[in-house]
């Protein structure tokens, strides 16, 4: 079967237009992101996969399953309508929590590096937990910020309602715990509620309660201090809680300009931790340079920017569910790029938080592809939506 039948067979069976209904820019930032990744992930790895493994290229090949089996879920999101989505909101919720709760049962949980954020079937981890409920709850946020738009616009109970659930959201991902996981769910929250009409009084009180409990859990937990302090002054213990993060420096400044080219970098031969997941990106400075350094993060500013143009184009067309939802996504993504980068420069506080689409990861790669394939339904919809709109006008017309 040649590739053009696939294609027409596809075509035929989702009525989709691939010249018309697709968003090729959009999928040529994330098929760059994704081979950059796949690249930079093989260099920062391979001596680490060689020792642990004696196959340099195993988590080169591990990542790649987890791109191709999240290419297959992405497809599967853009044959099913929003709509859907949207009327699952109780569903979503009794997932997310689901499977929050589920990783702090005795025996499914799998602890590492002090934290039970894996979910385990037969004593295999197979799921970071937090990855798919911070999908899950944004998709539920979205619709509730639909169905309650009014109340949410009129009165504060309107808006503390979903952050209480939030709230509890969180207060599972804590015991895990997952600190920036927390953080990321509460700004998309904290976003989508803002942009879908909150008074601005109600936001400034509740994000600044959200800032001041977010403070003291970081000022009370002695692992979160040691962190700060050492995220504060790194060089005052190079060889402890700075460690990590003077490595990395170390690895950034190498760089310079252009960098040491592809594969030359010295901190990812077992000085920098962690150097093919949370902190691939000071890797990539090392080898790359400044100017490398610029292109991924302005890769990453065009897949905001596009995610954002999505959503605008929703709230045009009075899709106001889709807009939200791919408000979120955009929120999410940038959130998250800003603090995995801001870790490895110094800028803040150490966070397990990977780099989308380009650290190590299974879970997250699955899901952040996941939502990918979901702002590809939204804009095929909003093109849909937008033909329609036409054709009454010219019917009105005539």
């Amino acid at each position: 079967m040649t590739a053009a039948t696939i294609r027409n067979s596809i075509a035929a069976r989702t009525s989709i237009d691939f010249d018309r209904d697709v968003d090729w820019t959009f999928l040529l930032i994330v098929a760059a992101l994704l081979c950059v990744g796949l690249v930079m992930l093989t260099s920062a790895s391979i001596s680490l996969a060689e020792r642990n493994t004696g196959n340099p290229f195993y988590y080169f090949e591990q990542q790649v399953i987890a791109v191709l089996i999240g290419l297959g879920f992405a497809a599967g999101m853009t044959i099913v309508s929003t709509d859907f989505w949207m009327k699952s909101g109780l569903l979503l919720v009794l997932m997310a929590l689901g499977l929050l709760i589920a990783v702090l049962v005795p025996g499914l949980g799998n602890t590492v590096n002090g934290s039970t954020r894996w979910l385990s079937i037969g004593g295999m981890s197979v799921m970071q937990v937090s990855e798919p409920a911070r999908l899950l709850m944004l998709m539920y946020i979205a619709g509730y910020a639909v169905r309650h738009r009014n109340e949410l616009s009129a009165r504060f109970v309107g808006f503390l309602k979903p952050m209480a659930l939030v709230a509890a959201t969180c207060g599972l991902l804590l015991l895990e715990p997952d600190f920036g996981a927390s953080v990321v769910m509460l700004t998309i929250t904290l976003s989508i509620l803002f942009i879908a009409g909150a008074r601005i009084r109600d936001f400034l009180i509740v994000s600044l309660c959200v800032v001041v409990a977010l403070a003291v859990l970081a000022l009370t937990s002695p692992y979160r201090l040691k962190r700060i302090t050492g995220f504060l002054d790194p060089w005052a213990d190079p060889y402890d809680s700075g460690f990590q993060l003077t490595q990395s420096l170390i690895a950034i400044g190498s760089g310079q300009w252009f960098g040491t080219g592809l594969g030359g970098s010295v901190q990812k031969l077992f000085y920098l931790p962690e150097a093919h997941t949370d902190f691939v990106f000071a890797v990539i400075a090392e080898e790359f340079g400044l100017i490398g350094s610029v292109l991924l993060i302005g890769l990453f500013g065009l897949l905001v920017w596009r995610i954002l143009q999505i959503a605008k184009k929703s709230a045009a067309l009075s899709r106001y569910y889709q807009a939200y939802l791919a408000f979120g996504v955009a929120i999410w993504m940038g959130a998250q790029v800003f603090v995995n980068i801001g870790v490895n420069m110094g800028i803040l506080p150490t966070k397990g938080l990977t780099l989308p689409l380009i650290s190590y990861g299974r879970s997250s790669m699955l899901v952040t592809l996941l939502a990918m394939g979901l702002i590809l339904r939204i804009e095929f919809e909003n093109r849909r939506a937008g033909k329609t709109a036409k054709g009454r006008k010219k019917v009105r017309r005539k």
